[in-house]
């Protein structure tokens, strides 16, 4: 039997971008030649620490992938029990997913325990050291987690730095998020709104993604208050916000100041979790994706827009710009209202069709081949 790699992160049965990545990312593995398997969670979140309505898939099982369905995340025996499984299959490399410091007791006894065969080398693809939401025990959670890891990988800068502020020795290496494309390829305008039921003439900003606190959202309300207030001044065709992805947290204050703003009339909501069959329908429908956060390390929306080759609007905080050179491939706000407001003025005056040259210029820097090579190097 040739190599053997094991991926330890969320994958089906779980949702969302994360299991989305692990799943592509063996794909990439299986390409490579390796023989690739993903342990990940039968339990993920108690349900104090989920705010969506459920953790699970309604998809059926991505064919092809060997993925074993072993994890529980508040559970020491199964630590244990996982940790001695994988030691005596003795990988020869093991790539763990780290994003909330919540896992780090989990995820850093089941290396320990993994460790001891004197062969697996151990790699973290570390999506976050600092948790946008800060929780008592981060810190001693994350360091616990960090002592078993022979090295890393971070998609930002600022999580590279974040990394050094707290491990400066091991290996460790910046290799920006590869484009998602196992969500379907590109389709017309057309086709995603007829699905959607929006107009062919509707001038359609996108805000893709869980609803956190963090990613702007209330800002990007404000903003299209003003944003209306300007086309009807102006006398031009009103600008549409989808709003495509579900509430983590409570949605009231949002559904109020939509209603303070007098913005109903712009909005299309679609609130509920997008499926990935989904996903393509709601990027391929816009004309342009937003990103108002107020802090970011990097974003798994870049990489699906530079997919489906739709401009975006960022907010120049964390890594985000570092994926959008300003004027090429999008445009850069600060994280203020007026500051979105102007920019996404700025764009219909310049068009779509003027991004869409450096956005397929700028793409094929970010394959999968080089995250693979990335961690089998590092």
């Amino acid at each position: 039997m040739g190599k053997r790699i094991v991926i330890i992160g969320p994958a089906h049965p779980l949702r969302g971008g994360l299991a989305s990545y692990d799943e592509r990312l063996a794909r990439e593995f299986q390409q490579h030649g390796w023989d690739t398997h993903i342990y990940t969670f039968s339990l993920q979140y108690p349900g104090f620490l989920f705010p969506g309505t459920t953790q699970f898939s309604s998809e059926p099982p991505p064919a092809g992938l060997n993925i074993h369905v072993r994890i529980n995340s508040i559970n020491p025996f199964n630590w244990y029990s996982v940790g001695r499984e994988l030691k005596k299959i003795s990988p020869d490399i093991i790539v763990v997913r780290y994003w909330l410091p919540f896992m780090g007791p989990c995820l850093g006894t089941i290396l320990r325990v993994v460790k001891k065969n004197n062969h697996t080398r151990i790699v973290c693809i570390a999506d976050n050291i600092i948790p946008h939401e800060k929780r008592p025990g981060d810190t001693a959670f994350t360091r616990y987690f960090l002592k078993p890891v022979d090295a890393f990988i971070t998609m930002s800068e600022k999580v590279l730095t974040d990394l050094r502020s707290i491990e400066p020795k091991k290996p460790a290496r910046f290799v920006p998020h590869p484009l998602y494309d196992n969500f379907g390829e590109k389709i017309s305008k057309e086709e995603a709104r007829l699905k959607l039921g929006i107009g062919l003439n509707e001038r359609v900003v996108l805000f893709f993604g869980f609803i956190r606190k963090y990613k702007g959202l209330d800002i990007l309300l404000d903003a299209m208050k003003i944003v209306k207030a300007q086309t009807i001044e102006r006398r031009l065709p009103p600008v549409k916000l989808l709003i495509a992805g579900e509430f983590y947290e409570d949605n009231k204050p949002y559904l109020q100041q939509i209603k303070d703003n007098n913005i109903e009339d712009v909005l299309i909501l679609k609130t509920d979790f997008i499926p990935d069959s989904e996903v393509k329908f709601c990027l391929c429908a816009a004309d342009v994706v937003i990103q108002p956060y107020r802090s970011a390390t990097q974003s798994g929306v870049t990489p699906l827009s530079y997919h489906f080759e739709k401009p975006m609007i960022v907010t120049n905080v964390g890594g985000l710009t570092a994926m959008v050179p300003d004027g090429k491939v999008g445009l850069v706000a600060e994280p203020d209202a007026a500051s979105i407001a102007e920019k996404i003025m700025q764009f219909y005056e310049m068009s779509e069709d003027h991004f869409i040259p450096g956005l397929r210029e700028e793409k094929n820097k970010y394959t999968w081949d080089n995250m693979a090579r990335a961690i089998l190097s590092v």
